[in-house]
């Protein structure tokens, strides 16, 4: 993983983090952590609580039906009959997954009349998604599931 907005071209966040100090990457160490240096990365760590609640927007994000629905609504604000037809899915699916990203306040809704206009609203989720869709960009990705079901099927 890069570590910083330096490393990939076009990439406007730099991220910080243990592996950008010099020597603590796994291939420059030759010896397991010591107690102390476990106790500190021990603490660094998220309690359980916080971690579940990460996996949680992850999972939220990682629905490829969801993660079409907000990318539409990154640029817009779109009802669920535009939804349903730019990213062919039926109008219920499309308002069942509103119904769950609103409950996580991820989406917002502005009535007009009986017409709902739906509009990504969370600005951390915004952010994710951007990172993630230059990820895949300058990604040569790598789907060893996906080519073992695409083998399986032929």
């Amino acid at each position: 993983m890069n570590s910083s907005s330096d490393d990939v071209p076009g990439c406007l966040v730099g991220l910080s983090g243990a592996a950008d100090r010099p020597g603590d990457s796994p291939q420059d160490r030759a010896v397991p952590l010591q107690e102390d240096e476990l106790e500190e990365l021990r603490e660094r760590l998220p309690a359980p609580e916080e971690t579940a609640d990460l996996a949680d927007v992850f999972s939220l994000l990682g629905d490829p039906s969801r993660l079409g629905l907000l990318i539409a609504l990154r640029d817009a604000e779109l009802c669920v009959s535009d939804l349903a037809q730019a990213t062919d899915h039926s109008e219920s699916s499309v308002s069942h997954a509103l119904k769950l990203l609103r409950a996580h306040r991820i989406v917002a809704v502005r009535r007009v009349g009986r017409r709902a206009f739906y509009r990504l609203d969370d600005p951390h989720v915004r952010l994710l998604l951007e990172l993630a869709m230059t990820h895949t960009a300058h990604s040569d990705m790598q789907h060893p599931e996906r080519d073992r079901a695409q083998g399986a099927a032929s």
